[in-house]
């Protein structure tokens, strides 16, 4: 059974930096992207940032330039760097990941995690 596993949720200070990752757990083929979603108090979910396991990339335009989005495809695992953090940002933070084949399958599904807490504050 596969499992996306998040950390690296907090609390941090405006300005500041946190870094996320999502971990595949499972008897996994491949994935074809992975990425963040994010959802504030009272909103819906919404992009972040994807990456497709030939490394291209997919940003939010509010993260451009102060998020970045990285990828290990031999581990199954997703990074987010966030930089210069906003109280706007707060949100939970949602892995998912997209055609993701598990071992003995000819197809791909898609997977999320649990989530992780972001909160931007002073």
């Amino acid at each position: 059974q596969v499992q996306l596993v998040e950390s690296g949720g907090g609390l941090v200070q405006p300005g500041g930096s946190l870094r996320l990752s999502c971990a595949a757990a499972g008897s996994i083929a491949s994935i074809y992207s992975m990425g963040w979603y994010r959802q504030a108090p009272g909103k819906g979910r919404e992009l972040v940032a994807t990456i497709t396991s030939a490394g291209s990339t997919n940003y939010a335009d509010s993260v451009k330039g102060r998020f970045t989005i990285s990828r290990d495809n031999a581990k199954n695992t997703v990074y987010l760097q966030m930089n210069t953090l906003k109280p706007e940002d707060t949100a939970v933070y949602y892995c998912k990941a997209d055609g993701l084949v598990e071992t003995g399958r000819g197809y791909g599904m898609y997977y999320w995690g649990k989530g992780t807490l972001v909160t931007v504050s002073l």
